[in-house]
């Protein structure tokens, strides 16, 4: 790998980072791009081939990834939680919830709290795939 490429790699991963830690902050991606010390075209094209998905859509899943886990692990309200991961919109976030997983958040939540388990396996087990979570369900017995 060339010095440049890695020069690349860790400032979008500087990026990432900033978009796991403040994902319920209103990030765009001037301000990522000025994290990774790029223009914004340059960000948004280089996130993008990095990780495989756009950086807003990166965002987006960080969000409801949290949010899967405060619906299954509080009483708070859709609404509530929507606001404290992020969304400004309980339409937006109903939206792209179930684009993500596959059902909107009423009906997830409806599968009642979460099992105890190791964390690292709740958070892999968790965590939205992408496409995978479009087609099929969490917990199907067909998604091992």
């Amino acid at each position: 790998m060339s010095r440049a490429s890695e020069d690349s790699n860790r400032r979008m991963l500087r990026a990432r980072d900033a978009m796991d830690r403040a994902y319920a902050e209103p990030l765009d991606v001037p301000t990522l791009a000025r994290l990774a010390h790029v223009s914004p075209a340059h960000f948004s094209r280089t996130f993008t081939a990095t990780f495989g998905e756009p950086p807003h859509r990166y965002l987006q899943r960080r969000r409801v990834e949290r949010a899967m886990f405060l619906l299954r692990s509080s009483d708070r309200s859709v609404t509530e939680i929507c606001m404290s991961v992020g969304f400004s919109s309980l339409g937006t976030f109903s939206r792209v919830f179930a684009d993500i997983v596959g059902e909107p958040p009423s009906v997830y939540r409806r599968r009642g709290p979460l099992a105890p388990v190791p964390s690292c396996f709740g958070m892999r087990w968790l965590r939205p795939s992408g496409e995978t979570a479009r087609s099929e369900k969490p917990g199907d017995p067909a998604r091992s």
